[in-house]
């Protein structure tokens, strides 16, 4: 038959549960025309994936473009619905498994994995068609029917964890913000050594008192009327912002000092959990708005908190439900209330729907 009827891939050959699989490397250029993805309105009983959520799409396909000289993508796995042929590279023993893989251009190629790489591609290739000449690596399954391609899907997903909030931020030397989250972590002497790196939840005896995750957002709330300043202005405000804040809030100091444990502290104040590290942000966005040159000396009012969760007047309904500590939105918004209240600030629209309903409720 003649050759132009098939595509040829070099490739290397393996076995997994007593079936043959190859890996290979493809062009960019084909994973658009090549690999399908089923995108048809199908109960999710008769596909072989879940939707393609487009969008995660534009995301993905701004990274390719934005980081052209180190980008970098894992294998895209795909079922052929097709015999195939492996040819080995020569009858040595020691290349047996090494050679090229003849799959009929009539195959039909359906991605088990890697769905929302293989469309970012496609439309990276839309503006950088030089691209195309680059290569993915592929894992390549032999199709045995539906079954075996929605099971394929389910164990390769089977185990797959994402990484933590903390862990990403910690090793993305790629996103300016991230990178001034660790600067200012380093920088801001009660978050410097009791801040959890990798992840974004503190266990019972862990040594740490906040998490990288919570300081990160909490900061994204404080500057989030910032961004006219370049980072390392950015940077110098959160750094005093933080740092001014630390030294009124008693809790956060025993800690530092030794005298109390991260424990003991989570346990009884409401100062050592994230939502109140994100209330206390945003109420700082408000105060550096609202007083760009009295802020520290306003800022001292926060030593009048009561953070202890026995004080239930207070944090019953806003923070606390049954006396567990909620971290959803409206209750972030409800002791971001409580922070501006002491701190003698404005609520905005927002935030004052979100009293009214909690104070009717009394």
């Amino acid at each position: 038959m003649n050759h132009d009827y098939f595509y040829v891939f070099p490739a290397v050959r393996g076995i997994q549960a007593g079936r043959e699989y190859y890996i290979s490397m493809c062009p960019m250029r084909l994973v658009p025309k090549i690999f399908l993805f089923d995108e048809t309105e199908l109960q999710p009983e008769i596909r072989a994936q879940r939707v393609l959520n487009k969008g995660r799409i534009p995301a993905i396909a701004s990274y390719i473009l934005e980081n052209p000289k180190d980008y970098v993508f894992s294998s895209l796995t795909a079922s052929i619905d097709s015999d195939v042929e492996f040819i080995p590279i020569s009858s040595d023993p020691s290349s047996y498994n090494i050679g090229h893989l003849k799959i009929p251009m009539s195959a039909r190629f359906v991605i088990n994995d890697g769905q929302h790489r293989r469309a970012a591609i496609e439309e990276a290739l839309k503006q950088r068609p030089e691209m195309g000449n680059e290569t993915i690596s592929v894992v390549f399954f032999i199709d045995l029917g539906l079954k075996r391609s929605q099971q394929m899907f389910a164990d390769l997903n089977r185990y797959a964890v994402r990484p933590t909030k903390s862990l990403s931020i910690l090793y993305d030397h790629r996103d300016p913000f991230s990178k001034m989250v660790k600067q200012i972590v380093s920088e801001v002497t009660v978050f410097n050594g009791l801040t959890e790196m990798e992840k974004s939840t503190i266990s019972n005896r862990s040594t740490k008192l906040f998490t990288l995750s919570g300081i990160y957002h909490a900061t994204k709330e404080l500057l989030s009327n910032r961004q006219n300043l370049d980072m390392k202005e950015q940077k110098r405000l959160a750094v005093e912002f933080w740092s001014e804040l630390a030294r009124y809030i008693k809790e956060w100091q025993f800690v530092k000092q030794k005298k109390v444990t991260p424990s003991k502290l989570r346990k009884d104040y409401i100062c050592a959990h994230s939502v109140a590290l994100m209330g206390l942000g945003k109420a700082g966005q408000a105060l550096l708005d609202e007083y760009p040159q009295e802020w520290k000396k306003r800022l001292k009012k926060i030593q009048n908190i009561d953070w202890h969760r026995n004080n239930k007047t207070v944090w019953e309904g806003r923070v606390t439900v049954g006396g567990k500590i909620s971290n959803s939105r409206n209750n972030v918004l409800l002791l971001t209330n409580e922070i501006k209240r002491v701190l003698g600030l404005k609520l905005n629209k927002e935030e004052q729907g979100a009293e009214s309903a909690f104070v009717s409720r009394l």
